[in-house]
């Protein structure tokens, strides 16, 4: 019988606040690099509560999913891993200064869309900036696209 395959699920937020993205630098077996704040769907919970627990465990922002922004699909080769990815548009309601970031996250930054496409090198995946630009085409579909029954 041949081995079943899963691919992994994961969220990331998408935050723009005056043409400038939250990202965070975290450290990966890669080395340095920009992502999203993003993270593993765990048990119990719906899809938007990972999104707003992973925006704040990486970030200390406080988030508001407005809109599902698109589910994506990338493969790393390296580890032989795919990704299965629901990335949400969020609004940034909070933030918590005093809060402990996740191991391996360096800092949360905000940076505008040119300086993200300056280094794609150090993007974690080719996602990041994919969604940008479909953030910045103005794709957006409702919340209740996603059921969780």
């Amino acid at each position: 019988m041949s081995e079943i395959w899963k691919p992994n699920v994961v969220v990331a937020a998408i935050c723009e606040r005056e043409g400038r993205f939250l990202l965070v630098e975290e450290e990966t077996a890669e080395g340095l690099r920009l992502n999203q704040p993003a993270g593993h769907w765990e048990r119990n919970e719906t899809l938007m509560q990972a999104v707003v627990r992973e925006a704040m465990e990486e970030t200390a922002h406080v988030v508001e999913p407005t809109d599902l922004l698109g589910a994506y699909t990338t493969y790393n080769p390296a580890r032989d891993i795919t990704y299965l990815r629901f990335a949400y548009v969020c609004r940034v309601v909070g933030f918590e200064p005093n809060y402990q970031l996740d191991q391996g996250i360096v800092r949360a930054v905000w940076l505008t869309p040119e300086e993200v496409e300056k280094s794609p090198i150090r993007h974690r995946s080719a996602l990041v900036m994919r969604c940008i630009h479909d953030y910045l085409a103005g794709r957006r579909f409702p919340l209740d696209f996603v059921t969780h029954a």
